[in-house]
């Protein structure tokens, strides 16, 4: 098995599960490698690392079967645009604060290879969210996992976001913009804007705007087979569009449309891992701050 390891940050905890995963390597025997960029960063810190390769060009990533992502969930999004369309298996390693994509932490790095390597995980298999535009700054990687977001590019005037469902008019959003989500994304940037909270794999995208000047808008869910598409006036001429952390700007007379990424992201998951634990306890649901 080659696993190939990712990570934006570098930290004690960082250092501690790089250990953990070399002396997991010496019991089973793996080959282990770096992205190019982790590798970059870790070399500085970590001596020991330079005992491996690394991965900086999409052929060599693609030799790998497996993608460590070391970090928060920001990491492991960043992790889904490195593998793309060669939707390795990912497997993140939490050392950020909600780890809410995450299955794993430094605490149980040994049983969480002793169950990678005796098959004993599922891969969950997430719905990505791609945008279209004529123009196309995001290159390759126009996708993301969480959501695409529509923003104004200023800090006063509202934008109007004209949104169209298969071509069907839907509304005129006067508001500070928009964000598209996948179910993945539904506990993210658009739970913070009212959205709802959306199970994996329901296939839908929900739509909720952001700072809504008519008070009687509210979020709505649709079919991910839907095509959605927008046209944006500005008082500035321009707005800006995010795909998760990813953000470029766009001039108001630019159509841009989304759809259904036709790859998926494909997460392990151990079988002790269950959706509805991890709301409760990422999301603190019925917490009694009382008790």
């Amino acid at each position: 098995m080659k696993i190939c390891i990712h990570g934006r940050y570098f930290s004690q905890d960082t250092q501690k599960i790089l250990k953990a995963l070399i002396q997991e390597k010496n019991r089973f025997n793996f080959e282990l490698a770096f992205t190019g960029t982790f590798y970059k960063l870790v070399s500085k810190y970590f001596e020991e690392c330079k005992n491996y390769s690394h991965a900086d060009s999409r052929e060599k990533l693609a030799e790998f079967d497996i993608m460590i992502s070391i970090g928060g969930d920001g990491t492991l999004l960043e992790t889904v645009t490195i593998t793309g369309k060669l939707q390795q298996p990912i497997l993140g390693i939490n050392t950020g604060r909600l780890g809410f994509l995450t299955s794993a932490s430094d605490k149980n790095i040994e049983q969480v290879m002793n169950d990678l390597f005796n098959k004993k995980f599922t891969l969950d298999e997430r719905a990505l969210i791609r945008l279209d535009s004529d123009v196309n700054p995001f290159g390759e990687i126009n996708f993301a996992l969480n959501e695409v977001a529509i923003l104004k590019s200023d800090s006063s005037s509202m934008i109007t976001v004209n949104a169209y469902i298969d071509d069907k008019f839907l509304n005129s959003y006067w508001a500070d913009g928009l964000v598209v989500s996948t179910p993945t994304g539904s506990t993210g940037y658009s739970l913070s804007c009212g959205g709802p909270v959306v199970v994996p794999r329901s296939n839908n995208f929900i739509i909720t705007p952001i700072g809504a000047h008519n008070l009687s808008v509210r979020p709505i869910v649709v079919s991910d087979q839907s095509r959605i598409s927008f046209e944006i006036e500005s008082r500035s001429g321009q707005f800006l569009v995010s795909l998760d952390s990813r953000s470029h700007t766009f001039h108001e007379k630019k159509p841009i449309s989304i759809r259904r990424e036709s790859f998926t992201a494909k997460l392990i998951k151990f079988t002790d891992y269950n959706y509805f634990d991890t709301l409760r306890k990422k999301l603190n649901w019925g917490l009694d701050v009382r008790n």
